[in-house]
């Protein structure tokens, strides 16, 4: 059985039919086809999976995709604007930060998320949003 569902993502409307029991990573990725939130452990520990849920990060493998129909949903695909990187992303590219990048895209939007709130995050702070990314 498949519900309909409609997701705002990265300022965008999708009006998909899903079954109910979807995760907002699988959907993002099968669905919407926006691979770039990376699916990883699957149960929310390793972080990989992490999006903005009305400006907040969370675990888009832990979120049932149709419960969040009336949320902004930003993917690390959002952070880019008119072609143009967002400043974490350049800052990664230019520190070598990115290594694989498998887990890169659940970081830089914890990173966003801290910068969004405080934009001169201590030491602490920092270590404090990043506690759920591996």
């Amino acid at each position: 059985m498949k519900i309909p569902v409609r997701l705002k993502v990265n300022g965008e409307t999708y009006d998909i039919s899903i079954a109910p029991y979807r995760t907002l990573v699988d959907v993002l990725r099968e669905e919407i086809q926006l691979t770039g939130t990376k699916k990883g452990c699957d149960v929310g520990d390793c972080g990989a999976c992490t999006v903005l849920l009305d400006g907040k990060p969370v675990n888009a493998c832990l979120i049932l995709a149709a419960t969040v129909q009336d949320a902004e949903i930003t993917t690390i695909e959002g952070l880019t604007q008119n072609g143009k990187l967002h400043p974490l992303q350049e800052a990664f590219i230019k520190e070598g930060a990115v290594q694989c990048g498998y887990c890169v895209p659940g970081i830089l939007m914890s990173l966003k998320a801290l910068f969004d709130r405080n934009p001169t995050p201590t030491l602490e702070e920092t270590k404090w949003a990043m506690a759920g990314n591996l």
